[in-house]
């Protein structure tokens, strides 16, 4: 937890870190679409739409999941009105939302960014420890930072 906003319930920042598995999981899904396309598309063509998958691959596992470039996701703030934020490695920060349905399970949290040339974030248990990767799942079901309540009652 950090200090917060001036009146009101702190802020959460949950600090993430890159996932072998995400990047194994990624990597192995582009390899076999690359297999596929060889074994139907022939010639230099299938040749080069495999190594190309392979390429995109290595680059979605690269910036997703092991978190290196320049606009790679380090951080995620939820603050104590609720909002919450993607802080990238160049500083920027982008407004996140949850999304619903399947996009909150006990392995991963899918989250939609408000910026347009980065739709959204999924982010899987190996990137936050059990603890902040359970306060993220509860603010990506109800939308609220869990802390302290903001009166307490009189005795």
């Amino acid at each position: 937890m950090t200090g917060g906003e001036p009146g009101g319930a702190p802020s959460l920042r949950l600090v993430l870190s890159p996932s072998l598995r995400f990047a194994a999981a990624i990597l192995i899904i582009h390899l076999t679409a690359a297999g596929c396309c060889l074994a139907v598309v022939e010639g230099w063509a299938g040749l080069a739409l495999a190594l190309l998958l392979t390429a995109l691959g290595g680059a979605a596992a690269r910036d997703r999941a092991l978190l290196r470039g320049a606009r790679a996701a380090r951080a995620i703030e939820i603050l104590g009105s609720g909002e919450a934020r993607l802080v990238l490695a160049d500083g920027a920060a982008i407004a996140l939302e949850p999304v619903r349905g399947m996009g909150v399970t006990r392995c991963w949290v899918a989250l939609r960014c408000g910026a347009p040339g980065r739709r959204g974030i999924l982010v899987t248990a190996g990137m936050l420890g059990a603890a902040p990767f359970r306060r993220l799942r509860l603010w990506a079901l109800w939308g609220k930072a869990a802390g302290v309540a903001g009166r307490q009652l009189p005795a």
